[in-house]
Formats: C-alpha cells, structure tokens, sequence
C-alpha cells in the first residue's frame, strides 16, 4: 500500500508540495514509494524524502548526498547490482534489500512533525508486512527506530535508540540502529563512512543469526 500522488492526509505536507510543485514544476513533488525487493530480507527505514534528493527524482535516497554514502555502503556489501549515478534511470536494483522511509512526503526542513509520523506509519506497516522474507530492519535515525519499532510490533522502552545497537524484537525480528547519514551528520563526525559500514555489517551477520518466532509473531493483515 502506498500513499497517492495527492495523498491528502498532513495539511501541512500538503502545502509544502503544492509550494514545491509550482517552483519546481519538472520534480517528482509527491509522496515517494519503497524501492527494491519486496521479497527481501532486510528493510533499510530511513526519515523521509529530501528536497533535492527522493523528493527531485522520485527514488528514497537518490541525487543527494545522503544516498552516495547509503549507496556505495550497500555496493560492499554486496546488496547491490548495476552502478549508483543518482539518477532513478540509472539501472541500481538491490539485492535482497529494499528501502522505505518513515514519512513518505518531504517535510519543510526536513522534520516531520509526531502527528505526521503517526499519520504515515500506516504505509510503513504495511510495506514490512508485505515482505515475506523480512528478517532484519535497519533503522537510519531515531524518526526511523522508533517508527520501525512501533511498526514491527516492539515496545520503545525497552529498545532505545543508539547507534550501532541490535535490538531483537519478541515479534521475531531483528533492528540495527545507525545514525542517519544525512549530510549533515556526515560532516559533523557523528557518522563517519566506517561507522556507516559497521552498522550495514552488523545487519549482515543478524541475516545468518537463528531467530526464535513466537506464534504469530510475523506480521499480519
């Protein structure tokens, strides 16, 4: 389930495209869908689209900053196929991955308001649900871990947020923690290139982990 081009739900999201749509009349300028293999086995939740990235071209992490790091991070690990040029015609398919964000519209400076997190969380639940081979999550941002959290069936306080942390769920599945690599953090230090790929591995090694499932711990319509 993905939200409509004019999807109506957040006044304010709303606002904002039609703003956009009016200067930048040749973007994308709509809600963004998932990217990659719906049977894969990990799920890579990022906040929401940025302006000149998923919200330009239409794909979650493509033309920004963000996404050269994201990108060649997933061509180590072997995740990928084709070669990332930041453009949704490029030929990059993923391997047993796929990308979803936490609010499908760009939000003015690129923080979504609690209401409009809850409001979207809908298409993220159903995005995991409908991977049936789901296994891991990584969560880029607190946003994110705490909308994968709620969307995979965990409970907050008893996974808190921080970078580098496995957190394996009662619901059956596994979610890695890495700070965003916005470009911001990126340039501040707080997510170096190394730390990026930390986390990437660490979502790696929980694919060949065991996994206990409770009844009807899965996901389900």
């Amino acid at each position: 389930m993905e939200p409509g081009r004019d999807c109506p739900l957040c006044p304010r999201l709303v606002e904002h495209r039609q703003a956009l749509r009016l200067r930048q009349p040749d973007w994308h300028n709509a809600p963004v869908g998932a990217f990659g293999d719906a049977g894969a086995w990990l799920a890579i939740v990022g906040l929401a689209p940025g302006e000149r990235g998923a919200n330009r071209t239409g794909r979650p992490f493509t033309g920004d900053f963000a996404g050269d790091l994201l990108y060649t991070t997933l061509a180590e690990a072997g995740l990928t196929q084709g070669a990332y040029a930041g453009t949704p015609d490029d030929g990059l398919a993923l391997v047993g991955t796929r990308i979803v964000n936490a609010v499908r519209c760009l939000p003015p400076h690129n923080k979504p308001e609690p209401l409009e997190i809850r409001t979207c969380r809908p298409f993220l639940e159903a995005d995991l649900k409908d991977m049936p081979n789901l296994k891991v999550v990584l969560a880029l941002g607190q946003v994110a871990h705490q909308s994968a959290v709620k969307a995979l069936g965990g409970k907050l306080p008893k996974h808190p947020f921080a970078h580098g942390t496995v957190h394996r769920l009662h619901t059956g599945y596994t979610l890695v923690d890495s700070y965003h690599c916005s470009r911001y953090n990126q340039n501040t230090g707080r997510l170096t290139a190394e730390m990026f790929r930390e986390a990437v591995q660490a979502a790696l090694n929980e694919r060949l982990s065991p996994v206990e499932t409770t009844p009807g711990g899965r996901l389900s319509a």
